[in-house]
């Protein structure tokens, strides 16, 4: 332990700052200490707390300037209480789960404590100036999810440092001086997002400075079962940078050690900032005087001698001792200090316990008197009496517990004339409607920046328009939209020097240069994280999934982060994000590329797009472009050789989501399908117009959002028949499709026959054309099934095939 500092005298650590410091660590552990006996008291649902880690936070945050950013974990409290980002009355709002951003501006009361965020947006949904920020991107609880996003933070650092062009991008950087401080636990690097991150973070030579947080266990496991060597910093030792090699700097220090935290974050930030030189400080020596979290005590796995040393190497009774040795306050002051702490940790809690309940115990006040006035004028009094005597009993009752109490009454009351059941109910549907807006909004953007709100603008021809692959389609588009707008970056495997798998970025590295156009090692996860930094320093990136299939190496980082952030910020934060990938090649176990019954259910909050052709896709994208909600667009993968006609405006075009077209009308019957499907329907419907069979085929184009102006229900209408054809397994995307037209479109009631869905079969297609064939849908199977179809209504005009 240092008994002398060598920054004394310094701005950063002067007696003034020191006293400052001690105060701060005292209040958070503080309020680690009475969030854990609330949740236990049951005023919270679950607490996880930052408490022996106050004092390495405290140098992190020393370090932090404005307009870096923190992609960390759920104990940051402290470094976010050091930036001035959270109040400790925000903190305890936060744990009950208070449900209004004035209150809780983080999450609005939609994440657990511990996750913090920064409000970058305005009313209008426009960004604010992030580098007048302490900028904080909104936690998640997933282990090592934080990560993969901390290198898209801080490569959009070298990208405004390095290309001239972003300069003027005032709003979000400072020519790329911002440094990005990501925090894990220790456990947490055993995932491989973080190697991937780290091994990303190397080779691209970023300012990311990751701070490990070691205090030798993963909830009841200890570090030997975690790590190589038992020691984070000692595993990554061959990722050092030398003399002749880039590398990331590796630095491990002591978590107690106040003075060496100050000045190892000091030099580290500067490194970072400065030279552009990725750090790892691996903080070592850390205890959790609490356990992990509420839900156990660590009493159960760690032994007396453990908890003993954790007493002993607590960092705030260390950091104590050292002021007290070097003299910057007598054992008196720093008593005072305390307690004033303890004091400032109630008043908190209190103020936040207060202006949490207020409303509610309106709320439940007149719940109680609306339900004795309807038991008063109801011959099932006794009955509603029951009812207010439940909620009456019901300790620290929610708007679950009113709203429920409401449904149960009317329940009792059913066809009852009572002259105060009206009131009941319209009282009902006020408070659903107000929670709905508490809990169900913000999944995707409600500003005009929408791209629901972008102006559809139809493809233009002439007679000098080219006839070209779709290849070529799609690399005009992409051409001109690099050409007029600096912000747009693309990334991903192989789309650099060889312009992509299949050409549709070919020549663009030679045009606008590898910072704009570049490739990546073989690393989804982090490809995606890096898109989504990107996004959240306002460029327009356009990452790549080389295949369909591989989604599931990023699944993670994009049902965690990117779908949700929006929502999770109560619309405080966004990255809009485009993931391209290409899939529907119909044969083989791999690249066969139609999961989309995973991407329906995993990734609400973006938007998925399914284009037939690149005349569509272009269209899309320039749509998506225009708006602030991320996408991803699975382009369709046998279909960049086949022709088309380049539209004269294919920079312009923008074909609007969510809106259906049917590109061929029929009267017989209906067939909703999306993506390389549409060229398989469109051949079966020319066999069947020979025997007589006028089908109408209905391309949806974007699954989410899907037809929102229930245009599919006009055509079956006519019809009076349907079929939901996809190729992905049973019940999936074909299921999905059902649901929102039969059930949400209620267009059951002009079916003349059962609904039926086409799909493939329950495994994935072996390879080759017979293993396509008999695995996935192919035209005869949808010749056949139309017919019996129609066969059922008409069996004298269509006589059995075989």
């Amino acid at each position: 332990m240092l008994e002398n500092d060598s920054l004394t005298g310094s701005s950063v650590l002067s007696k003034e700052n020191i006293i400052q410091d001690y105060r701060l660590a005292c209040e958070s552990r503080q309020v680690s200490l009475l969030g854990r006996k609330d949740t236990m008291g049951g005023r919270s649902k679950f607490g996880i707390f930052g408490d022996g880690k106050e004092v390495a936070q405290i140098a992190l945050a020393r370090a932090f300037k404005q307009g870096d950013f923190r992609s960390g974990y759920y104990r940051d409290q402290t470094i976010e209480a050091a930036l001035g980002n959270l109040t400790w009355q925000e903190f305890f709002a936060q744990m009950y789960a208070h449900a209004d951003l004035e209150h809780e501006p983080s999450t609005g009361g939609r994440s657990m404590n511990g996750h913090f965020s920064t409000r970058w947006l305005d009313e209008d949904g426009k960004w604010l100036d992030q580098t007048k920020l302490y900028n904080s991107v909104c936690d998640i609880s997933s282990t090592a999810g934080q990560i993969p996003r901390a290198v898209g933070l801080a490569y959009a650092s070298k990208l405004f440092r390095e290309n001239k062009e972003l300069h003027g991008f005032t709003n979000f950087t400072r020519q790329g001086k911002e440094i990005v401080f990501a925090t894990i636990g220790d456990a947490s690097t055993s995932q491989g997002m973080f190697w991937e991150a780290m091994n990303a973070s190397g080779v691209l030579q970023i300012p990311l400075l990751t701070s490990v947080w070691d205090d030798g266990y993963g909830i009841s496991v200890p570090i030997e079962y975690q790590t190589t060597k038992g020691s984070i910093s000692k595993a990554l030792a061959g990722l050092q940078r030398n003399e002749d090699e880039p590398g990331m700097e590796i630095i491990t220090v002591h978590g107690w050690d106040y003075p060496t935290l100050i000045e190892t974050y000091q030099k580290a930030a500067a490194l970072c900032r400065e030279e552009q030189v990725p750090v790892l400080i691996h903080v070592t020596e850390l205890t959790q005087p609490q356990g992990h979290s509420t839900s156990g005590s660590h009493e159960r796995y760690k032994s007396k001698q453990r908890l003993g040393w954790e007493i002993e190497h607590d960092c705030n009774i260390r950091f104590r001792d050292w002021i007290l040795k070097n003299g910057y306050a007598t054992d008196e002051e720093l008593e005072q200090i305390e307690t004033e702490a303890k004091e400032t940790a109630y008043q908190a809690r209190n103020q936040a316990w207060q202006a949490y309940r207020k409303e509610l115990d309106r709320e439940y006040l007149e719940t109680i008197q609306l339900l004795q006035e309807t038991g008063k004028a109801s011959k099932f009094a006794s009955d509603l009496s029951n009812v207010v005597l439940e909620l009456s009993k019901t300790y620290l009752p929610t708007r679950r517990d009113f709203i429920g109490s409401i449904r149960k009454a009317l329940r009792n009351v059913g066809k009852e004339e009572n002259p105060v059941k009206d009131s009941l109910k319209e009282y009902l549907r006020s408070h659903l409607q107000e929670n709905a807006a508490r809990f169900n909004t913000h999944l995707y953007s409600e500003t005009p920046e929408s791209p629901l709100l972008v102006e559809p603008i139809a493809a233009t021809y002439s007679d000098q328009s080219a006839v070209v692959d779709g290849r070529e389609v799609i690399r005009s588009f992409f051409y001109s939209q690099f050409e007029k707008n600096p912000a747009i970056v693309a990334l991903g495997e192989d789309i650099g020097m060889i312009g992509d798998v299949n050409q549709g970025f070919a020549g663009l590295q030679e045009r606008f240069g590898e910072l704009r156009i570049t490739d990546t090692g073989i690393r989804e996860a982090t490809i995606i994280g890096q898109g989504i930094g990107l996004a959240m320093r306002g460029l327009r990136p356009i990452v790549e999934i080389q295949y369909f299939d591989y989604v599931y190496y990023a699944l993670a980082t994009l049902t965690d982060d990117l779908a949700s952030l929006r929502y999770r910020t109560a619309g405080g934060q966004k990255a809009p994000l485009i993931v391209r990938t290409r899939g529907h090649r119909l044969e083989g176990i791999w690249h066969s590329g139609s999961p989309m019954g995973t991407i329906l259910s995993s990734l609400r909050g973006m938007h998925v797009a399914v284009p037939r052709n690149f005349t569509q896709a272009a269209g899309i994208y320039n749509t998506l472009l225009k708006g602030d909600d991320p996408a991803l667009v699975v382009e369709p993968l046998n279909s960049y050789r086949q022709k088309e006609t380049l539209p004269d405006n294919i920079g312009e075009m923008c074909v609007p989501l969510g809106i259906p077209e049917i590109i061929r009308e029929g009267k017989d019957i209906t067939i909703v399908t999306y993506g390389s499907m549409c060229r398989i329907v469109m051949e079966a419907a020319s066999q069947l117009q020979h025997v007589g069979i006028d089908a109408e085929v209905i391309d949806v184009q974007t699954l989410l959002p899907f037809d929102i102006n229930s245009s599919i229900v006009e055509s079956i209408k006519k019809t009076s028949r349907v079929i939901f054809a996809d190729e992905d397994l049973p019940g999936s995307a074909s299921g999905y499709m059902m649901q929102q037209v039969v059930e949400k479109q209620n267009a059951y009631r002009w079916l003349d026959a059962a609904p039926v869905t086409i799909s493939a079969k329950d495994h994935r297609p072996p390879y080759g054309s017979d293993g396509d064939y008999f695995s996935k849908p192919n035209m005869d199977d949808i010749f056949e099934t139309v017919y019996q179809i129609m066969r059922e209504a008409a069996p004298e005009q269509y006589p059995e095939l075989f």
